[in-house]
C-alpha cells in the first residue's frame, strides 16, 4: 500500500486559433467611444475617469456606455454585436 497523493495539473489545455490585432486607430477625434463595465467594484469609477481624461482632448462624435451583467462571464453575443456595431474603439477595464 502506498501513501501516495494525486496532484492534479490546473492548467488544462486552451485551444484557440491565433488572431491578429486591429490596427490602431491615428486619431480619437470624430471616432465612437465604448465603455464596457463588467461589473467589478471600481470598473465604473475608472472607466469614468479614464473617460473624462480623453475627453479633455479628444472630441469624440459619441461615447456609449454598456454593463456586463456579470463580471465573471462573457459578455452576451448580442451585447459584443451591438458594441461592434456602434462604437469605433472601446475600453475596458477591470476594478478590484
Amino acid at each position: 500500500m502506498t501513501n501516495a497523493i494525486p496532484v492534479y495539473d490546473p492548467r488544462g489545455v486552451v485551444e484557440a486559433a491565433p488572431m491578429t490585432t486591429a490596427p490602431r486607430v491615428r486619431k480619437l477625434e470624430g471616432l465612437r467611444l465604448g465603455l464596457l463595465d463588467n461589473t467589478k467594484w471600481n470598473a465604473n469609477k475608472l472607466l469614468r475617469g479614464v473617460r473624462d481624461r480623453l475627453a479633455e482632448k479628444h472630441a469624440f462624435s459619441a461615447v456609449n456606455y454598456y454593463r456586463k451583467e456579470n463580471f465573471s462571464l462573457a459578455g452576451t453575443p448580442e451585447l459584443i454585436a451591438e458594441i461592434a456595431a456602434n462604437n469605433d474603439l472601446v475600453i475596458t477595464a477591470i476594478g478590484d
